[in-house]
């Protein structure tokens, strides 16, 4: 089951509080710190994540199985370390990158 845990909208305007995500070339902001669970996020040139992450708003979900997830979908970005205690993949729906967020129990 999918739960949202935030959305993520490219910007190409530097944002307060963005920190840099050297491994993935982009700017980020918190969205644990948004009253609407929003991160922004300003790619660098040479970002290798996909365009369509890049330039379209994404949603973000829990789940309780990645793998699970990850069968049978339109896979953007294999599954990587998101911090401490989490696992990240983005994969294609609809026409928009979602985000699939597991955290480690």
């Amino acid at each position: 089951m999918r739960k949202i845990n935030h959305f993520g909208v490219p910007t190409t305007t530097p944002q307060p509080g963005e920190v840099y995500a050297e491994g993935l070339k982009v700017w980020l902001t918190n969205f644990n710190e948004s009253p609407n669970k929003i991160e922004y996020l300003r790619f660098e040139e040479g970002s290798w994540m996909p365009e369509l992450i890049q330039k379209v708003a994404h949603i973000a979900y829990e789940v309780d199985d990645l793998e699970a997830e990850l069968k049978g979908a339109k896979v953007l970005v294999e599954p990587m370390p998101g911090g401490e205690n989490l696992t990240i993949a983005f994969i294609e729906e609809e026409g928009i990158a979602l985000e699939l967020m597991q955290f480690d129990k």
